[in-house]
């Protein structure tokens, strides 16, 4: 019984890193994506649709940066906003200069589209996209669901307990129930022979 008490006290702590690194690593990846989204204008876009397909499907994420419309190249995958309507995400087909300075006029046109957008965009900045990962949409989606959120949160919660809760050694528990405390596995019991000789001496002296 006291070897299964100890693997299951092992196979627990094993659970309990494990869960905490897993915690640790999430938690570092939202620190670093707030960093980035402040120094650098990065932010994450959800594809609804498949106009981008097979470059970018369907139920994927992308990581895009806002840079200026004079850093645009054809060829590029950008997202433009648009009044009154979702913003829209396409491949650079065609730049011409506007009036004013750093200001673009941009032609687009989706991977999977047999024709360009039915007009062009006039934009200052745009946001380009610097990387993408099929199918993360349906996971941030399901993510967001309240129940979703209220099962995480209460399970983080009974982690961070469950991590500190304080525990002590099996020795100690033994020592202040009155158990009996074994010797130390260095120590050897006296021989009898040494016993009866210590006996002696202490009648000896008493006479």
């Amino acid at each position: 019984m006291a070897t299964i008490a100890r693997g299951a006290r092992a196979v627990g702590r094993g659970v309990r890193e494990v869960l905490l690194t897993l915690a640790a690593i999430g938690g570092v990846i939202c620190i670093v994506l707030v960093i980035m989204a402040f120094t650098g204008g990065y932010s994450l876009i959800m594809f609804k649709t498949g106009s981008m397909t097979p470059s970018i499907p369907a139920g994927s994420v992308a990581l895009v940066q806002k840079i200026p419309a004079s850093d645009i190249a054809v060829g590029d995958v950008v997202t433009v906003d648009r009044d009154a309507a979702l913003p829209i995400t396409h491949r650079v087909t065609g730049i011409e200069p506007a009036d004013a300075g750093d200001i673009r006029t941009i032609t687009m046109k989706g991977d999977a589209n047999d024709v360009e957008d039915p007009a062009p965009y006039t934009v200052s900045d745009v946001r380009i996209v610097r990387g993408s990962v099929p199918a993360l949409a349906n996971v941030i989606v399901w993510f967001g669901s309240p129940w979703v959120l209220g099962g995480v949160t209460l399970g983080a919660s009974l982690l961070v307990v469950w991590a500190f809760w304080p525990r002590r050694e099996r020795a100690t528990l033994e020592g202040s129930s009155g158990g009996v405390v074994e010797p130390a596995a260095d120590e050897e019991p006296a021989a009898p022979e040494a016993l009866v000789a210590a006996g002696t001496r202490r009648r000896d002296r008493r006479s």
